[in-house]
């Protein structure tokens, strides 16, 4: 009933092809470009193509979870909203203030791979401009904050045009990552697929004993570079790549038929950037040893266009620099988007101030709140060095896909009497499954990320409390008596 307000209403824009070029838009990004080839010279070896499809089964349960609440509760807010209907209004705001730091840490540490890039295509154009300006202790990073001062823009203006860019540059970027899997091919020296699983460093060589998986620790294994431990932190690392298909389900709202369209775009994203993945990861490894991929003494990573680097093919590799350039340009587009709306979501339900949730009568969107994650995003970008950062994103996301999952059982049993346009198989089996396997991803990420992770959420738990909970709609609601206490 909320969604039909004249002052905060979403219009219905977008359709199943809208919502996958959406999904594999923002998806085939950073994680194609950069963390396939880190991850590999880094932690797991040429078994990073095992790695992929391990965090892919993790996406594929949860999915199918994420399907079925899209079809039955077609609200903006994803995560936040499936957990206010299901759990009530802490644990809804717990997970939209862990989404706060999943997408906006994302779009901005994606912000400054992009201007990396931008870097590279200009020096390569024979431009050698520096896209990071020093300003004493700080970096003015002025290619990211271009970026995402232009995506704002575009995004305040409407979902749709939103839609009809993504789906140029989706086109480019897909070509441009079908160019690599063929052309590298050529290139594979089976010889580099030997060790797959290599030999674990030794505690000595792995660096601080927080930098370690979580996992590793509890069991007391020395290291979780290389090794079965790295091929699991691998897991947990990849599993960056895949977010954002979770995004679709964030603009179900917009979406007509969303009973019927949310699933396929949700579903339909996972399957075809799964693919791609493991693909990309099986050239890479094949064309460089793991060794030629390791992060190097001065911080530099590898890249998919480092392979191509090491085998002499340097038009190759421009080309590559290029594609990224374009694919992260949807990846921070989306990504703002999935912010906006979950910010959106709270704003209406009165966790946050409800001024934010007012849309614009031209355009249907929410454009105090794009101009309000823009904001952040384009300061954060611009300022802030983001290292290790994946780490920190992938945390908040397993952990909304886990309450998500949960989610499911739990409406099933609340209200068995809803129309789900989707159902999800074998309940309570698959969502249980999903759960384990979120869980264990999360326990593969490094100790440090898990405190830094409950920092982030005690400081949201001290918010609520403050303000939130006494400023809700429902709180309203139940001091009116129109509903009960």
């Amino acid at each position: 009933m909320d969604t039909d307000e004249p002052d905060t209403k979403l219009r219905k824009n977008l359709g199943t092809w809208d919502l996958i070029v959406f999904g594999v838009s923002v998806v085939i990004g950073a994680g194609i470009f950069t963390i396939a080839a880190q991850t590999a010279g880094d932690v797991s070896g040429p078994s990073v193509s095992l790695a992929f499809l391990l965090a892919a089964v993790a996406c594929a349960l949860a999915a199918l979870c994420y399907a079925e609440f899209a079809s039955t509760v077609p609200v903006a807010g994803s995560a936040y909203t499936y957990s206010y209907a299901t759990f009530g209004e802490f644990l809804a705001w717990i997970i939209g203030w862990d989404l706060i730091l999943e997408f906006s840490i994302a779009a901005a540490a994606v912000a400054k791979g992009w201007s990396a890039y931008l870097h590279q295509v200009l020096s390569s154009a024979g431009l050698p401009v520096e896209t990071m300006i020093p300003l004493g202790p700080l970096h003015l990073d002025w290619g990211a904050m271009l970026l995402v001062a232009v995506l704002v823009g575009v995004l305040a203006s409407g979902t749709k045009l939103s839609a009809r860019v993504s789906l140029v540059i989706t086109a480019i970027k897909v070509s441009v990552v079908l160019f690599i899997i063929i052309a590298g091919i050529a290139y594979i020296k089976p010889d580099n697929y030997t060790p797959f699983i290599p030999e674990a460093q030794s505690a000595s060589e792995s660096g601080p004993v927080l930098e370690q998986s979580l996992f590793s620790l509890i069991v007391g294994g020395e290291t979780s570079n290389y090794g079965v431990y790295g091929l699991l932190a691998g897991a947990s690392l990849v599993f960056f790549a895949f977010i954002g298909f979770d995004i679709v389900a964030t603009t179900a709202e917009e979406t007509k038929d969303p009973q019927r369209n949310a699933p396929r775009g949700i579903l339909g994203s996972v399957a075809i950037t799964t693919g791609l993945y493991v693909a990309v990861a099986l050239v890479v490894t094949g064309m460089a040893n793991y060794t030629e991929l390791a992060t190097g003494p001065d911080g530099e990573s590898a890249t998919l266009a480092t392979a191509f680097q090491l085998n002499g093919v340097h038009w190759a590799a421009s080309l590559i620099s290029l594609g990224a350039l374009i694919g992260l340009t949807t990846v921070v587009m989306v990504l703002l988007l999935g912010q906006t709306r979950v910010l959106f979501a709270m704003a209406r339900d009165g966790l946050l101030p409800r001024g934010l949730a007012k849309t614009d009568q031209r355009t249907g969107t929410p454009v105090r709140t794009t101009l309000l994650v823009g904001g952040a995003v384009f300061l954060a970008a611009g300022f802030f060095p983001f290292s290790r950062l994946a780490e920190m994103v992938n945390v908040g996301t397993l952990f909304a896909f886990s309450l998500v999952s949960v989610g499911v059982i739990v409406l099933r049993r609340k209200r068995p009497d809803l129309p789900r346009g989707f159902r999800a198989p074998l309940v309570p089996l698959v969502p249980i499954l999903a759960v384990v396997a979120c869980v264990w991803l999360m326990l593969n990420l490094t100790a440090l990320t898990w405190i830094r992770f409950a920092v982030w959420m005690v400081a949201g738990v001290v918010i609520y409390f403050l303000y939130s909970r006494s400023h809700s709609v429902l709180a309203e609601r139940e001091r009116a008596g129109e509903i009960p206490d």
